[in-house]
């Protein structure tokens, strides 16, 4: 579940780190496959709209969620960024899912005080959930301007592979899961 960081805007479609992930699992022998439900512009709130039928659809192992960078440039409150986060990672738990949360930073255009908290939220959900955490998705990318495209909003095709890398090193104590015979 995510937004256009990881539903592959503005680039080759299949180039996105999201594909990547597919290929290394493959590499590996894992049985798992990718449902990429990540739609450009989502919020935390529409993603809570969409999880419960797609949590049923899909039947998930693991939740990759990834989101709330919408709400942020839409200067929404970060309390109901959490709220709809939380209730995420709670229906996917309850449905006998892992959770994976992307741990998102903005720029400080909205101040150092909203910035900081909106950082804060996810280290803080992860640990009080219970789940696992990418603690910077972007890490990497933010500071190289050589990564994103013309808008310097969006990583680029050459920016995939690190993103890809932050999350697999975050998936590691999914391992044994993902090795698994199914």
């Amino acid at each position: 579940m995510g937004d256009s960081l990881s539903a592959e805007y503005g680039i080759t479609r299949g180039s996105g780190w999201v594909r990547l992930l597919e290929g290394q699992l493959q590499k590996q022998g894992s049985q798992w496959a990718v449902f990429n439900a990540s739609i450009s512009g989502e919020t935390s709130s529409g993603g809570l709209t969409r999880l419960p039928s797609l949590l049923e659809q899909k039947k998930p192992g693991i939740v990759l969620l990834e989101l709330g960078a919408n709400d942020a440039l839409r200067g929404l409150s970060i309390d109901e960024t959490e709220k709809n986060l939380r209730k995420m990672i709670q229906l996917s738990k309850k449905s006998g899912a892992k959770v994976l949360l992307f741990g998102i930073q903005i720029p400080p255009n909205y101040g150092q005080e909203y910035t900081k908290k909106f950082k804060d939220l996810y280290p803080k959900l992860a640990a009080q959930e219970g789940i696992e955490l990418v603690p910077f998705f972007m890490a990497e990318v933010a500071s190289n301007p050589a990564l994103f495209q013309a808008d310097n909003i969006h990583p680029n095709e050459k920016a995939q592979a690190v993103l890809f890398k932050n999350v697999w090193g975050a998936m590691a104590p999914y391992q044994s899961l993902l090795n698994k015979q199914k």
